[in-house]
């Protein structure tokens, strides 16, 4: 398969690792970053990149050059890591690319309290926007809300003013109310036991 040349080819492949849900970092030999999405760009401004993923994708360039790749890293290589400072525990999947040249690329995500929740059934429940319900979500996952600006690309005060008419919604007064209602109100996802009648 060969890759067009065609700069909007290039532009379409920019916006979709540009707006994936995954931060994208793509390495070299030399353990240099060649490549990052705009995710990966945002967790390395927040966070230290763990030791290990640099450790593992260097065991991986010397298993590539003593031809023991497939005998050192048989099947997947996942990673689940707690980072400093980081509210949630990180699912890091490194994938290997031989050819044409030798590449690790590296897929970061985030383990996310919002994605335990059905934040659908509480937009109803609550009559919450769209926009008021992506606030929860990053909420959720422990976002401030310097870093909710960030992602919408509005202002801080905008989102000040999102998270006043979720809590009047809500009928909470922070952020801690917000999630202890909503973890609160989850069914949960086992099924009932039903004990027979006598």
């Amino acid at each position: 398969m060969k890759l067009s040349t065609n700069p909007f080819d290039k532009e379409l492949v920019d916006f979709i690792f540009s707006e994936m849900p995954l931060g994208v970092m793509v390495f070299d030999a030399a353990l240099n970053i060649t490549y990052q999405n705009r995710k990966a760009v945002n967790f390395l401004r927040r966070y230290q990149l763990p030791a290990t993923v640099t450790d593992v994708c260097g065991r991986i360039f010397e298993a590539m050059k003593t031809g023991k790749l497939e005998v050192l890293f048989p099947g997947e290589i996942i990673m689940y890591q707690n980072i400093e400072g980081a509210p949630n525990r990180w699912i890091i999947s490194l994938h290997v690319c031989k050819e044409p040249r030798q590449i690790v690329s590296v897929f970061m995500t985030e383990e996310r309290m919002s994605n335990k929740i059905n934040l659908n059934k509480a937009r109803m429940q609550y009559k919450l926007t769209r926009r008021e319900t992506d606030v929860v979500r990053r909420v959720l996952d422990g976002r401030r809300n310097e870093e909710i600006a960030e992602d919408f690309g509005i202002a801080t005060q905008t989102v000040k003013d999102h998270l006043s008419n979720i809590y009047m919604k809500c009928e909470v007064e922070n952020r801690f109310g917000l999630m202890c209602k909503l973890t609160n109100e989850q069914e949960p996802e086992t099924v009932p036991l039903v004990l027979p009648e006598d």
